[in-house]
């Protein structure tokens, strides 16, 4: 079977992007190296379609961050403490958890451009609504709108990509989403800064928060002219279209006869999996109605194994603590001492944008797991270099020599490594299901990442309160060891392979890790 997410591979182009298995997994890098995996370069039209998805990713920037510093008493006429800046933050979060998986549902019934349409509006809601507020409880409810457009968005953009993406250049694409988030956090604080500075002590937080939604509504405008996937097109009977999307995605690099071979293998997938899910069906092995895309999900070896990693890899995304120093940045840089500490979070901003700019260019390249397991150890060195040096400052007094110049390096260390690796590699995650548990699988994975995001924004300052600095980035930083074990042992290397490769690779008894 050909993959969803794979339709502007050719059956000839699937060979060499597939191979043998052992071969590929034996030397990956040096195959991708020598340039067999890398063909054309992408359309003009892919890249406008990417660009177009990829504007929600603007809508992540943390402007929060500056926000929190910013609110003073203008909520509930008291200043905050810490438990309404972390029922702030996480409100986003938990949200988010909750519309990931009902959001697949939708994204498989009304089209993977509608729900990013939806997102859209609710973006635009929550950032009138948090604009508009008085209270912390509206804050919260302004916050929890912009959380459901999250959750929806962060699932459905990478996956809308990635289902149009060439497969030599799939790495990429989606990386490009994560860049506009990267682009869209180092936005945010420099609206933050320079509304903290020069504007107005009492409005000057609602137009940060309300600035956060015109990125949604350049988005809508674009997004209404945009093609659907012509795996989901397929999927409902309208071929035709699909054939011309894929047409449009080529650039007329492909003979008419690819086209159709393109076309006619998504065509046969479905029909595959039509004709499998009947079979169970008959023999009672599967549930009827929505249930049955969970059945299989859960009950099926490979489709089981994808998901544990994906869930994996998202919940490490999370729990390794960096949504926390994007989130509280400016909280920490204020409590160490820095004079603008909306400015010196701009820096972290920078680092994170920059280098994932770094994992754009050799994502395909070197590999999704080679760069994991190159990336990680720097973030450890990161974590433990700012637990000493928050150690050395004692917080509270910030005199001890040069400690919170420390903590500035360590914590962009941490972030460069994050952003080459851990930051995008979870949303490469489509990579690893079979078809016809894609678009829920992703769901489940993402609102994992959302659970796990849910419990940093919740916990970071409690945390911080209750253990210390030290010994909280000593935590994370353990985190991370382990993560790094268990990608080590059941994550595979699936760059440049076909989707239908890459998610074969879990049948293997071993995971597929050579």
């Amino acid at each position: 079977m050909s993959s969803a997410q794979e339709p502007l591979i050719s059956a000839s182009e699937r060979v060499d992007a597939g191979g043998d298995h052992d071969e590929q997994q034996g030397d990956e890098a040096g195959r991708l190296e020598s340039g067999k995996a890398i063909l054309a370069a992408p359309s003009w039209f892919i890249w406008l379609l990417t660009l177009s998805a990829g504007i929600s990713g603007l809508l992540f920037g943390c402007v929060i961050s500056s926000t929190l510093v910013s609110l003073g008493e203008s909520l509930s006429n008291r200043p905050l403490n810490s438990l309404d800046k972390s029922l702030i933050t996480a409100s986003t979060s938990l949200f988010a958890l909750l519309i990931s998986p009902f959001s697949s549902v939708l994204a498989d019934s009304l089209g993977r451009k509608r729900v990013i349409l939806v997102a859209d509006v609710l973006f635009v809601l929550g950032a009138g609504v948090q604009a508009a507020c008085s209270t912390v409880w509206v804050m919260v409810v302004g916050r929890s709108i912009v959380g459901m457009a999250v959750g929806a968005a962060s699932f459905v953009v990478p996956l809308y990509i990635a289902e149009l993406a060439p497969a030599e250049h799939r790495g990429r694409l989606v990386t490009m989403n994560v860049i506009f988030i990267t682009l869209g956090q180092v936005v945010a604080y420099i609206v933050g800064y320079g509304f903290g500075e020069y504007g107005h002590p009492e409005t000057a937080w609602r137009w940060m928060v309300g600035l956060g939604g015109l990125p949604a509504v350049v988005q809508l405008f674009m997004m209404t002219v945009m093609p659907e996937t012509p795996r989901w097109l397929v999927m409902v009977g309208r071929g035709l279209e699909a054939r011309g999307v894929v047409e449009k995605v080529a650039g007329g690099k492909v003979a008419v006869r690819e086209v159709d071979a393109t076309v006619k293998s998504i065509e046969i997938e479905v029909r595959e999996e039509q004709d499998a899910r009947r079979l169970r069906r008959r023999r009672g092995d599967s549930k009827a109605g929505w249930a049955e895309g969970f059945d299989e999900l859960f009950n099926i070896r490979r489709n089981k194994r994808a998901l544990a990693i994906a869930c994996l890899l998202q919940g490490l995304q999370q729990l390794c603590g960096f949504n926390s120093l994007m989130y509280f940045s400016a909280t920490i840089f204020e409590m160490l001492g820095f004079p603008i500490p909306t400015l010196t979070s701009l820096v972290v901003a920078v680092t994170n944008f920059a280098f994932t700019l770094v994992a754009l260019l050799i994502i395909d390249r070197i590999g999704r797991r080679r760069i994991l397991l190159w990336s990680i150890p720097w973030m450890v060195f990161g974590l433990l270099l700012a637990a000493f040096g928050f150690f050395l400052s004692g917080v509270t007094d910030s005199d001890a020599p040069g400690s919170p110049v420390v903590i500035l390096i360590s914590i962009m260390i941490y972030v460069a490594g994050y952003a080459i690796g851990l930051g995008n590699v979870p949303w490469m995650q489509s990579e690893l299901f079979a078809l016809n548990v894609r678009s829920l699988g992703s769901g489940i994975a993402t609102a994992t990442n959302w659970g796990a995001n849910f419990v940093i924004g919740l916990t970071f300052l409690m945390l911080m309160d209750l253990l210390g600095p030290p010994l909280t980035f000593t935590l994370y930083a353990l985190i991370c060891i382990g993560g790094y074990v268990l990608i080590w042992r059941f994550y595979p290397e699936t760059a440049g392979l076909s989707l239908e490769d890459a998610a074969s690779l879990l049948e293997d008894d071993n995971w597929g890790v050579r």
